[in-house]
């Protein structure tokens, strides 16, 4: 009989039905992974763990893992590294969800006429919004990524405002107060929408949270706020406000979030209405191994299901100023090895889907590049500005320029590459050729975006 280790990496005293036990053995697990068989649980736990009958991490194990993937990623993705010129416009940090890991949003209460103290926090207007994407697109943008915190003003669209201000006894079980309540008039998803979408740029948001927060009070289904968001000029949907998609660890770190069910059931939802999708997990808090394997099966069940997905991006927990860590809960984030082998495992288990993309600001530059040799393809973004992590107690930037990434790629024997948000279109960099800029966005001409000057509007 096997012997079995108990959640070596879960980080707090708790008490979870899922554990990292398998009957599965470690080599029978990574010759599943090298002859490219499709991975179970419990091939994804062994090789996670590099192996269940052992404590800690096996580094000779743990490289065959990497090597594996890296074998894989070649197969899939050949030695191309993409990356996108995008900019982050997140439109509030207000937010009164509670979630334990999230050190970005501000008590929305803060943000009311009735506060008069000082915060940190911000909401925008629909026209500041656009006016960011307008600057932004001048410097090559093809993208413009916002995620949000869950204002209590923000609706879908005015039948969503006339429809919770008719019914005001479930203003506070609904989390909805009006705008005239507060500073700044966020207006509605459908306004912020409509003023990002500036010549024809690509918008990418509303994640299956904010898509709940905008049909509360509501019969509506997923599949009508995103119609609408749609009709908008939404073009594809983050899968962020996945965390892990295990409920007993949800209950823990965001006990207020929609469930497992309810984020599946928001992305098919998006991908009804041919909506393309990306897909996320935040691992290295309290859940475990078997927790983490799980969560990649929710995602290539949805996979099989939808063919929405261009991309899975694993995120790494930044702590230090979360309230998880500050309340004792987790004193440490994952380690390099487990980021390592989260990267590797992602690639082998998740056989549908191609891209798998290493986050510089949660990784930092020199892990950032190692994961490229664990199976990923694909270097995230310029970003311009990152709000999220930084103000979680990120320490590795908030912009990326063409030409870092040329040297950083180029660096490791790889070939840059600039994308589009669904990687319909790539187009290598001639290298020989430098300085470096974007070409694929509606303004883009190749200009470096280190040579124009970066607009206050989106440095604010």
């Amino acid at each position: 009989m096997k012997s079995h280790r108990m959640a070596a990496t879960s980080r707090a005293p708790f008490t979870f039905d899922h554990l990292p036990i398998t009957d599965q053995s470690f080599e029978n697990a990574l010759d599943k992974a090298r002859s490219g068989s499709r991975l179970n649980v419990d091939d994804a736990v062994e090789l996670l763990t590099t192996g269940t009958d052992t404590l800690g991490i096996d580094p000779l194990r743990k490289e065959q893992v990497l090597q594996a993937a890296d074998q894989r990623r070649a197969e899939v993705a050949g030695e191309v590294v993409t990356f996108v010129a995008n900019l982050n416009n997140n439109i509030t940090t207000a937010c009164n969800t509670g979630c334990l890991f999230c050190n970005f949003k501000d008590s929305a209460y803060l943000f009311e006429k009735r506060y008069n103290g000082h915060h940190n926090g911000f909401t925008k207007t629909p026209e500041t919004s656009r006016k960011t994407v307008e600057d932004a697109l001048n410097l090559g943008i093809s993208e413009v990524c916002s995620v949000s915190g869950l204002h209590p003003a923000l609706v879908l669209n005015s039948e969503h405002r006339e429809i919770l201000n008719s019914s005001p006894e479930y203003h506070n079980s609904i989390h909805y107060k009006s705008a005239e309540n507060y500073h700044v008039d966020p207006g509605t998803y459908c306004d912020q929408i409509r003023a990002m979408k500036v010549d024809q740029i690509h918008v990418h948001s509303i994640t299956p949270e904010e898509a709940d927060h905008a049909k509360r009070g509501t019969d509506w289904s997923y599949r009508d706020v995103y119609h609408e968001l749609k009709k908008s000029g939404l073009n594809s949907v983050p899968g962020t406000a996945a965390e892990i998609l295990v409920d007993e660890v949800r209950e823990i770190i965001c006990p207020g979030k929609i469930s497992t069910t309810e984020w599946v059931c928001a992305m098919e939802a998006a991908a009804a209405e041919n909506l393309p999708l990306t897909a996320t997990i935040m691992y290295g808090h309290v859940e475990n191994e078997m927790h983490r394997a799980m969560h990649l099966e929710v995602i290539r069940d949805l996979q099989d299901r939808t063919q929405m997905i261009n991309e899975f991006v694993p995120l790494s927990f930044v702590y230090p100023n979360t309230p998880l860590h500050k309340r004792g809960i987790v004193s440490t984030g994952a380690t390099p090895s487990e980021d390592e082998l989260l990267m590797a495992v992602s690639r082998l288990f998740l056989d549908n889907i191609d891209n798998i993309q290493s986050s510089w600001v949660k990784f930092g530059d020199s892990q950032g590049l190692k994961m490229l040799s664990c199976g990923a393809n694909d270097f995230m973004g310029t970003l311009l500005t990152e709000e999220i992590t930084t103000r979680a107690g990120g320490k590795f930037g908030q912009f990326r320029s063409f030409n870092e990434y040329v040297g950083m790629i180029t660096a490791v024997g790889r070939i840059p590459a600039e994308r589009t948000t669904t990687y319909d279109q790539i187009v290598e960099l001639d290298t020989d050729c430098p300085p470096f800029g974007p070409t694929l966005g509606p303004r883009a001409d190749g200009t470096p975006m280190l040579s124009k000057t970066i607009p206050s509007t989106i440095l604010s």
